[in-house]
């Protein structure tokens, strides 16, 4: 079972450079994929139901895409377990005047069908027929590791980007930037729930919005870590898309965006986190070659968490109590642990930026402290 989607690229598709923006690239990428699966899903007698995104894996922009082109999206299902589906998505460029066709991205989506008569109801979803036997053993270890990520990330489903007055260049507050959305009936599935793809293209909009102001160039999205949908955003909420560099290269930048869901017409549920990802931006000159990056320079000040994903961690301690957690001290050393904050002891003198070197499998933070005291 395959789907296929193509769309000509138009200016309002595109950045000022005329590159196509990442957001609409993700937004066809989750229409194929929730196709494929929403009719997967519905191939047996059964209870009807539709696909929702739970997850999208990292995703590479591995060419630009330009407008005239046109984008062909191909998806193609290689893996169920009892309550999810596993996308696999290709989509080419196609330059309509030369046939020139290129490869721009790879993605990997997981979808799970949702009742129709009640959204809380996960259904089952029919199996799929292997092969190969070695591919569901490969599949069935992707899975294991993509909910061991998800539930890897919920840990972080309170922390918000707090506004700074007055922020200086370079630094973290100086970029951040949020969007608010009303989420309409346009925006939403038959369910009456916001489409994926809707919230992966405001997401990479805040994103660039970020990147752009750090630069104050031409970027565009190089690739997007794992994206976790925590939870479901209803029609008529009130969403906040929030992003914050976290870290930057010689010729990239990563920001962490966030989705906040305020059900303003409901009293009985409070604002919740419902998406997270980071993002990978790179910079380009108006002939389309990659430009340095900006250092980031993170100020003391505030307790400032700046999670680096390539397995750095800054931590900043405000010299002083205004502002601080409950229960956490002057000159207090912090380490950043995979389910939360875990105080080390009094550090004694006043803490400077803090690098936390980690292992990349976030079982266990291996920790040094070069303090300056």
């Amino acid at each position: 079972m395959a789907a296929q989607l193509s769309r000509i690229m138009r200016p309002d598709d595109a950045n000022v450079a005329g590159n196509v923006h990442g957001g609409t690239i993700l937004k066809m990428i989750e229409e194929a994929g929730a196709i494929i699966s929403t009719r997967h899903c519905n191939s047996q007698n059964g209870e009807r139901c539709v696909a929702a995104l739970a997850r999208v894996e990292r995703t590479d922009f591995l060419s630009p895409m330009c407008i005239g082109e046109v984008a062909h999206v191909s998806a193609e299902i290689t893996y169920t377990s009892k309550h999810s589906v596993e996308v696999q998505v290709n989509v080419m460029s196609e330059n309509i005047l030369t046939g020139a066709k290129k490869l721009t991205n790879k993605a990997t989506l997981w979808y799970v069908p949702l009742s129709l008569k009640n959204v809380d109801k996960v259904l089952e979803v029919p199996p799929v027929v292997y092969s190969r036997q070695e591919q569901e053993e490969e599949g069935r270890k992707r899975y294991e590791a993509q909910k061991l990520e998800r539930m890897e990330t919920k840990w972080r489903n309170g922390d918000i980007v707090q506004p700074v007055l007055n922020p200086e260049p370079n630094t973290v507050s100086y970029s951040q930037s949020s969007l608010i959305h009303l989420v309409g009936p346009s925006d939403c599935t038959l369910h009456g729930f916001v489409h994926g793809g809707v919230t992966m293209k405001l997401m990479d909009e805040v994103a660039g919005i970020v990147a752009a102001r750090h630069c104050k160039t031409n970027i565009v999205t190089a690739s997007v870590d794992a994206i976790n949908f925590h939870d479901k955003i209803r029609k008529g909420c009130v969403i906040t898309i929030s992003g914050r560099m976290t870290f930057t290269s010689n010729k990239s930048m990563e920001i962490e965006v966030l989705v906040d869901a305020d059900p303003v017409v409901d009293n009985s549920q409070k604002r919740y986190r419902a998406a997270s990802a980071f993002f990978t931006y790179v910079s380009l000159s108006q002939e389309g070659r990659s430009l340095p990056v900006p250092q980031l320079v993170e100020k003391l000040g505030h307790v400032s968490p700046t999670v680096l994903s390539r397995g750095i961690i800054v931590v900043q301690i405000r010299q002083g109590h205004e502002g601080m957690p409950h229960g956490w001290q002057r000159g207090e050393a912090l380490e950043f642990y995979c389910q939360g904050w875990v105080e080390l002891g009094p550090a004694g003198g006043n803490a400077s930026d803090v690098p936390l070197h980690s292992s990349r499998d976030r079982a266990s933070w291996n920790t040094a402290f070069p303090w300056g005291l």
